[in-house]
């Protein structure tokens, strides 16, 4: 059980890189870049990019030095290889299917739903882009066994189209955007109502127990919680580039409350599926970051 480094064989950006993997848990290998001063942004899923002009000084830090193949042999063995079809998809691989669902959503709206899109595509964003939009769209169905209702849907598409960083401003103002864009749209009053009040749930996630399509949504948006290590993370780090605007003390110390919020509560899904799904896997997530984002608060 070891940190392990291969040789800085890989050319990218001028230099050359090596890969810095853990054959024991993910949590190891976070915990070790983390106290290597690798930065976040370097994390891949199961692997940090580590440029060549580090390769000694990990090394010295306590990485393992392994040829290419047996880096990976020993990662696969260790059950942490995220391959390809495991991994956070690329931006354009899923804006073909977006495109598919709002025509299938809205057929007479295809103007607003190119704005979303675009929206969705913000360069700024790293985690609430257009995979996030399609995952949570995958998980509305897979809580509802099917296709949801059309406010669920369209509140999918509209609760994160304003993202400015801003908590609370961002879904509210989303929920304007939902109302001016909808009631245009010519949709029926009470839909964009529905629309806008769901929306609204997405400030605080906590819809009230018999809100059967408040839970549909919220479980769906925070699914991510309960994905595997490798892609919870990968979430994470797109959570800490969108806020280029804090020290790593004071994005960890605004993080860790975020995380205490959730792991405070009794259940952090509402519905049945949602807790069969993720809710176990969501909580170990939740642990291991917390545990990171509290050991950079410590040593700084």
């Amino acid at each position: 059980m070891a940190v392990l480094i291969d040789p800085p064989h890989w050319p990218a950006h001028g230099t050359s890189f090596s890969h810095l993997v853990s054959d024991h848990s993910l949590a190891e290998l976070l915990f070790f870049a983390d106290a290597a001063g690798v930065p976040f942004r370097a994390f891949d899923h199961d692997h940090y990019d580590v440029a060549e002009r580090r390769y000694v000084e990990l090394v010295a830090a306590g990485a393992r030095p392994v040829a290419p193949s047996e880096l990976v042999r020993r990662l696969v063995a260790g059950g942490l290889r995220v391959r390809t079809p495991d991994r956070t998809p690329q931006r354009a691989q899923v804006v073909p299917g977006l495109c598919a669902a709002w025509h299938e959503l809205m057929p007479a709206a295809p103007g607003l739903g190119r704005e979303l899109l675009e929206r969705w595509q913000e360069p700024h964003r790293h985690y609430h882009d257009v995979r996030h939009l399609a995952q949570l769209l995958a998980a509305l169905a897979a809580l509802g066994g099917g296709t949801p209702a059309r406010p669920v849907t369209l509140a999918a598409w509209f609760h994160d189209a304003v993202h400015d960083g801003i908590a609370g401003d961002d879904e509210r103002a989303s929920a304007t955007l939902a109302r001016t864009a909808l009631e245009a749209a010519g949709l029926p009053a009470d839909e964009v109502d529905e629309v806008v009040r769901l929306v609204l749930l997405t400030i605080d996630h906590d819809p009230d127990p018999a809100d059967d399509a408040g839970i549909l949504l919220v479980d769906g948006d925070l699914s991510v919680l309960g994905q595997p290590p490798g892609r919870y993370h990968y979430y994470s780090r797109g959570v800490r580039l969108e806020n280029p605007q804090f020290d790593d003390h004071k994005f960890a110390s605004g993080r860790m409350r975020a995380l205490d919020g959730l792991l405070s509560k009794e259940q952090l899904f509402g519905s049945l599926a949602g807790r069969e799904f993720w809710e176990a896997q969501a909580r170990g997530n939740l642990d291991v970051e917390r545990s990171r984002w509290s050991k950079l608060v410590e040593t700084t």
